[in-house]
């Protein structure tokens, strides 16, 4: 295993971009290997046995990258299979659940947290579980927020129907004296400010995306694998590949990303 073997980072489509873009901040020597589930997504509509399928086969093509790490940049997948593919795999990986969950219990003041996340995340319990495990004392409260993903999917951010949505979604969460909420699906930050003026100054989001990167980090240095420093007036060597359509995938990539991605190969991950 060599430092400067990249690292794979996949989700359902493009919310895993979110966690990316915070690699790329966090730790711009890394190289990135990114795959984009566009063909499948949503997953959060998925059974369980169906993500286990599609987890395997993305984490079979990224091993022929020879990757260094794996990040499971979603919600779903790291609900629904990160525990088994751990045991199937000898490469360090991480998930998106644990990063998130362990800063909403240190941001807490009241100990009552919110979760929006897939119906899949939202009913597999992991982040609920996850948090009691730190301290039972916390009240989780979960809500379900299907639409968010394909409304970020076709880019409408900051449209009035999405506003709309979050607002009867978000209608309940507000009752509950929440002063955290976890955007429990890697797509919700893009969604952050509609979120934010919808709960209000006195709740705390926390952004996943964010502490899977910082924790990514961490994971690196624990097994010597952080990449060595390079010289950063030289384009990074990031790679992105989808299962289809990759030109939508490129455009909205760019629209979020420290820099322009050139090219988007599609791959028949069927095959893997």
């Amino acid at each position: 295993m060599s430092n400067n073997q990249p690292v794979g980072v996949f989700d359902s489509g493009v919310g895993g971009l979110t966690v990316a873009r915070e690699i790329m901040r966090q730790m711009p020597d890394e190289r990135i290997v990114y795959f984009g589930d566009t063909a499948r997504v949503p997953y959060g509509t998925k059974s369980q046995g169906t993500v286990l399928r599609f987890v395997r086969q993305i984490v079979s093509f990224l091993e022929t990258h020879d990757v260094k790490a794996i990040v499971v940049a979603c919600n779903t997948a790291s609900a629904y299979a990160l525990e088994t593919i751990e045991r199937e795999i000898d490469l360090p990986i991480i998930g998106v659940i644990k990063p998130g969950a362990r800063t909403a219990v240190r941001a807490t003041r009241n100990r009552r947290i919110g979760v929006i996340a897939t119906d899949a995340t939202i009913n597999s319990g992991m982040y609920t579980r996850f948090i009691q495990s730190i301290d039972p004392d916390v009240a989780v409260f979960g809500k379900a927020c299907p639409l968010f993903v394909p409304l970020v999917e076709e880019g409408m951010l900051h449209d009035f129907v999405t506003e709309e949505i979050a607002n009867r979604y978000l209608k309940d969460l507000k009752t509950q004296n929440i002063d955290t909420l976890i955007l429990g699906c890697t797509h919700y930050p893009l969604l952050r400010s509609l979120i934010g003026k919808c709960m209000g100054d006195s709740v705390t989001l926390v952004n996943p995306a964010y502490e899977t990167a910082i924790g990514l980090k961490a994971m690196l240095a624990e097994h010597d694998l952080l990449a060595a420093p390079e010289r950063h007036d030289l384009p990074p060597r990031h790679r992105f590949y989808v299962s289809d359509g990759a030109e939508k995938f490129e455009i909205f990539a760019n629209s979020i990303l420290p820099y322009d991605i050139r090219k988007t190969q599609v791959v028949d991950i069927e095959g893997y």
